[in-house]
């Protein structure tokens, strides 16, 4: 019966494609000077919690929260400066990441484009001003 209302998450693979996509992620977090200061120095956990994520997010089932309880994407952010920049660095691991597990159209401009809004919900902080002119 659910076979006419297919998600994004079956649609490019499932539970594997964004274990795929997550690793491809975390890979390129791990070594992005913007992102190293926020993240932690083992990404082990932090990439569980965004498979769960985004498997509930892209229409799997609700991994996240059913562990977690509601995602509170910006309050569960609030502790961490996440300025433009970062916001961008972000962006552009996950779409490198999408390329590298090869997300085909249209799902590729559809999660980039839900992944935009929300990573710009995320921002907090402004850029730091220090060698600014004022």
């Amino acid at each position: 019966m659910n076979e006419n209302r297919a998600t994004v998450y079956d649609a490019i693979g499932g539970r594997e494609t964004v274990h795929q996509l997550v690793q491809a992620f975390y890979k390129r977090v791990g070594q992005h000077p913007d992102l190293i200061p926020i993240f932690p120095d083992d990404l082990t956990e932090t990439a569980r919690k965004q498979e769960q994520f985004l498997s509930q997010f892209l229409g799997g089932p609700p991994y996240y929260t059913e562990e977690h309880g509601h995602p509170m994407l910006r309050a569960r952010h609030l502790p961490f400066e996440i300025t433009p920049s970062r916001k961008d660095a972000w962006l552009a691991c996950m779409q490198e990441a999408l390329r590298e597990v090869n997300i085909e159209e249209p799902y590729y401009s559809a999660i980039l484009e839900r992944l935009t809004h929300t990573a710009h919900h995320m921002m907090n902080t402004p850029e730091d001003r220090k060698g600014e002119s004022t």
